[in-house]
């Protein structure tokens, strides 16, 4: 006959059996909407600006929230692009190293806090080597806002202090769109300086530009040098969000979302077409001539449950091209009275 305290002990533990297997379960769901589950900066140069996005999707029909992003070390740092992610929508947890205060090999961990529609928190470890002997000022080719068709150019400073004969033997880019020349500047007394010349293409098409360039070195332990590239190459009119997510929605249930047009000068909207026959959106055309627009968004969902999308054709007074957008949701098999 069983006693009363085995019988405690028996129910404690298949108590503390039952709250394990919930938590595995609840970090096990979250886990699947990011992309990566390690962050590896590799070797990078002091001072570069050392940032990785992680990419996070909702992949459920319910709201993602995201109540807290933090890191476990103060060579590193991190933050949402939104905290709120509706069903289908996708954001990025953007997580940064600190490498002007700290030097060598550093570890870390981005913990990520969800606390809808259930709890969860995912431990993603951080690892980077940040070189002592090559710097970048500025810490990265930042091109900023372009407008399409003009091109632009910019100049990085690399400064390396160590051998007399380092040198780079080589820069490999996978954007076609990108030039990069690596001029020498300097050298002596185990200093070696370059400059590197960065040119976007007047082709380059619209949209941004995130990638890192590699430099090829003689350097027999470290052969390769990251450097970060950012641009956004952009039209005389833009469109906020580009994307327009339209969230959750219920058949004949109407919802309304504000889409923003900006221009670099004033700007008359002539028409707004759909692609598709469905006629569910409703838009309000403004009549005024100005630079910045904001077009209330309505839809009343068909009753057509599952993904659903739309395309949007914008006409402009006096452009030869008109400007497109996507709106994109999930209808719900429940039906309004």
């Amino acid at each position: 006959m069983l006693s009363k305290s085995s019988f405690r002990f028996g129910f404690l533990s298949a108590c503390l059996f039952m709250l394990s297997t919930s938590s595995s379960f609840g970090q096990e769901w979250a886990q699947k909407m990011f992309d990566k589950d390690k962050i590896d900066f590799g070797v990078i140069a002091r001072g570069s600006d050392a940032q990785y996005r992680l990419k996070i999707k909702n992949i459920y029909p319910n709201q993602v929230h995201i109540s807290n992003v933090r890191t476990t070390c103060g060579c590193s740092a991190a933050e949402p692009s939104k905290n709120i992610l509706e069903s289908g929508e996708e954001g990025y947890i953007q997580v940064k190293m600190d490498t002007a205060r700290f030097q060598r090999r550093k570890d870390s961990n981005v913990i990520i806090t969800i606390d809808a529609p259930q709890y969860a928190e995912i431990k993603i470890p951080i690892t980077a080597y940040i070189r002592t002997d090559v710097v970048f000022t500025p810490g990265a080719a930042n091109f900023g806002s372009v407008e399409v068709g003009k091109g632009a150019e910019t100049t990085v400073a690399l400064a390396y202090a160590g051998r007399d004969d380092w040198a780079i033997t080589g820069i490999q880019s996978k954007d076609p769109s990108l030039t990069v020349k690596a001029v020498e500047t300097a050298r002596g007394g185990g200093r070696v300086n370059y400059n590197l010349i960065l040119t976007l293409a007047p082709n380059t098409p619209l949209g941004p530009i995130r990638e890192q360039i590699m430099l090829k070195t003689n350097d027999v332990n470290f052969t390769t040098v990251p450097l970060l590239v950012e641009a956004k190459v952009e039209s005389d009119i833009t469109i906020t969000p580009e994307i327009v997510s339209l969230g959750m929605m219920v058949p004949g249930q109407e919802k309304t979302v504000n889409v923003v047009l900006r221009g670099k000068k004033p700007f008359e909207i002539n028409k707004i077409e759909c692609e598709s026959n469905d006629e569910a959106f409703k838009i309000r055309m403004p009549k005024t001539t100005q630079p910045i627009h904001v077009l209330p968004l309505t839809i009343v969902p068909p009753n057509k449950p599952g993904d659903y999308s739309e395309e949007f054709t914008v006409t402009i007074a006096g452009r030869g091209e008109p400007i497109t957008f996507k709106a994109f949701g999930k209808i719900s098999e429940t039906k309004t009275n």
